[in-house]
């Protein structure tokens, strides 16, 4: 598409800083992983029980929505104009390992908490539950951060002529002490423009 794509606002979580558009929304040096994002969740008054059921990636990916949305009016109403396109490395990688261990053990309990997050794109699912979203929804896993190949996807996006905005970005945690998001909103309209080069400058600046 031709039309000027822009990044509204962003979010930036890593090494227990959690920054919106540059500020910083919570600071917290020694916070590592899900025990940091269990901080930002109750610093920031949040009331949604479900948080705590979650996988690492997807309480990176809730906060981190919750953080970038903070501010937009007319949240939580039904909509099909937002996509939902979130990006990995090591996607559920960390929750299929930690299935596996259920069904090899001696005892052979398969652990169905564990196994509803086996997917990578669960995340997607969870955020467009959370703001009743209805439009695309999509995991991507990828060898590493390439902001070009994830502004191209984005872009495709609104190839549908239904999509008006894409909530997208970058969430890794090998683990539950590892958590690196960027999360963005993109639109059509004025702003800063969508380019690689500046998905990878937001994504550099740690």
């Amino acid at each position: 598409m031709d039309e000027k794509l822009t990044v509204r606002h962003w979010c930036r979580i890593s090494s227990g800083l959690v920054r919106k558009d540059g500020k910083i929304v919570m600071e917290d040096p020694s916070g590592k992983g899900t025990a940091f994002l269990a901080s930002v969740y109750r610093r920031a008054g949040l009331n949604y029980p479900k948080f705590f059921k979650m996988d690492a990636l997807s309480k990176a990916g809730f906060i981190a929505s919750e953080v970038l949305l903070s501010d937009e009016d007319g949240r939580f109403v039904p909509r099909e104009d937002r996509a939902v396109l979130l990006f990995s490395s090591s996607g559920c990688e960390a929750d299929d390992i930690n299935y596996r261990r259920t069904i090899t053990d001696d005892n052979y309990y398969p652990s169905p908490s564990l196994f509803v997050y086996t997917l990578p794109n669960v995340v997607t699912g969870e955020i467009a539950i959370r703001n009743l979203y209805r439009g695309e929804t999509s995991a991507f896993v990828l060898e590493h951060f390439d902001a070009e190949e994830i502004v191209r996807i984005v872009r495709e996006a609104f190839e549908d002529s239904s999509t008006e905005s894409a909530l997208a970005g970058w969430i890794e945690c090998p683990d539950d002490d590892n958590v690196d998001a960027l999360l963005f909103l993109a639109e059509k309209g004025e702003g800063e423009e969508l380019t690689s080069e500046y998905i990878s400058q937001l994504f550099e600046n740690k």
